[in-house]
């Protein structure tokens, strides 16, 4: 096992899985990925991009207000302009304008629609950085050896969108969350579906999940709507992928389920911002 901050990391289970897959590449797709590891390596960059700009930015002082951009916060924040720590609660951007050293960062509610995916791939900490794209190396090829590419890369944006549905709902108002954490809870629950229902042995990627769930819920700091949004989100889709079949005449069945759920996530989060933007 290897500390994470998403909880821990069981190389051995994974290795186990990918030596599976290898066997049976193709079975949740028609037609296997030829480099399983390419869509992994870019979504890898992506996120050290981001960390690096964030990174950069405080050499110009605008660290806080790129975090704040890019972050995850269903209603806005109040924050000090004169520490960088410290914010005012309960405030809304009328209120916020009242303080001296008040400065409002906007929210989904308000029309920062873009956070629910930026938010996906935003880090500030190194470790937080690292320990998510070591999660991704070791669970995103064999994933997509599974599924195939498209619907690997459905399923780590999907399940992401759904952990920021339910950050949207669960989280205080004026939160603010990062991190891919809710993708990669994704990937552990489509991973975990389509082994039981083709009746693999689950129990390495059950503890795995198991310990990383334990975790969400006792420590500090760790988004648990995110985690929990992200897997519920990915086991609906392992479903979904694992139910499909090359059939031309079946073809249509996890398209119109995956726009289902696409669309119900998208009037969540929408819904959820009306009830919260400024009267």
């Amino acid at each position: 096992m290897i500390a994470a901050p998403v909880g821990f990391q069981c190389v051995e289970c994974v290795n186990a899985h990918s030596a599976a897959t290898r066997r049976s590449r193709g079975f949740f797709t028609s037609g296997p990925s030829m480099n399983p590891t390419a869509t992994s390596i870019v979504l890898i960059v992506i996120n050290v991009v981001i960390w690096g700009i964030i990174q950069t930015s405080g050499f110009v002082h605008l660290q806080r207000k790129v975090i704040s951009f890019l972050a995850l916060s269903p209603q806005g924040q109040c924050l000090s302009e004169s520490s960088q720590d410290h914010w005012y609660p309960d405030l809304y951007q009328s209120q916020c304008a009242s303080y001296p050293d008040g400065q409002w960062a906007s929210g989904v509610a308000e029309g920062g629609w873009w956070q629910i995916l930026t938010s996906m791939f935003t880090h500030i900490s190194l470790m937080h950085l690292a320990m998510t794209c070591l999660t991704l190396w070791f669970l995103g090829p064999p994933l997509e050896s599974m599924i195939g590419r498209t619907r690997f890369l459905m399923t780590y944006l999907l399940a992401g969108t759904c952990g920021g549905l339910a950050v949207m709902w669960l989280s205080p108002p004026q939160s603010s969350t990062v991190g891919g954490s809710g993708s990669l809870f994704g990937l552990m629950g489509a991973l975990l579906v389509m082994l039981l229902l083709r009746k693999s042995d689950v129990r390495q990627i059950a503890m795995w999940l198991g310990i990383n769930i334990v975790i969400t819920f006792t420590a500090a700091n760790i988004s648990w709507q995110g985690h929990l949004g992200g897997l519920v989100g990915g086991a609906l889709l392992g479903l979904i992928w694992s139910r499909s079949t090359s059939s031309p005449r079946k073809e249509s069945m996890p398209v119109i389920a995956v726009g289902l759920i696409f669309i119900t996530v998208v009037a969540g989060i929408v819904l959820r911002g009306w009830m919260l933007s400024p009267i």
